[in-house]
């Protein structure tokens, strides 16, 4: 019997990689060529224009308004829209019939809302840890240790 392809979701809001293990006891490897990364640059040069300014209630005086989001937490949105992107088109090629992921709490939740129903069906384990900051070698026997699927 052959078994399911399952990709893992590694995220935490600003950067992103995708493994999978191609046979029981191999090693995880890397689905793309490139980690998905946030834009990282300060605030102020993500920011396209300067805030408004409003007059006073009372008087002639004005005042700057404050930006009406974060955007760096917009980054991160946009971030999981372009995985969740990503994943679609790969799921409608069956590239994978399961999905892990482990992510950050608030990326998870930025994933959750980027996907589509289809591939929210496919979402095999949630795991709300941040292992980003692991290289490939790392995470080979940590993977094994968290996830609770067969692969």
């Amino acid at each position: 019997m052959k078994s399911k392809t399952t990709w893992i979701l590694i995220a935490d809001g600003a950067r992103a990689r995708l493994l999978c293990k191609n046979r029981a006891g191999g090693k995880y490897e890397s689905v793309t060529a490139a980690d998905f990364i946030a834009d990282r640059r300060p605030g102020h040069d993500i920011e396209t224009d300067r805030p408004g300014r409003t007059h006073d209630r009372m008087g002639e005086q004005r005042h700057a308004l404050e930006p009406t989001s974060d955007p760096h937490r917009e980054e991160k949105r946009a971030l999981a829209r372009r995985i969740g992107n990503f994943l679609e088109e790969e799921r409608q090629k069956k590239a994978f019939e399961r999905l892990v992921l482990i992510a950050a709490p608030q990326a998870l939740g930025d994933l959750r809302e980027s996907f589509t129903p289809a591939l929210k069906n496919l979402v095999a384990e949630e795991i709300d840890k941040d292992l980003t900051m692991f290289t490939l070698h790392e995470l080979q026997d940590r993977l094994d240790r968290l996830i609770q699927i067969v692969l």
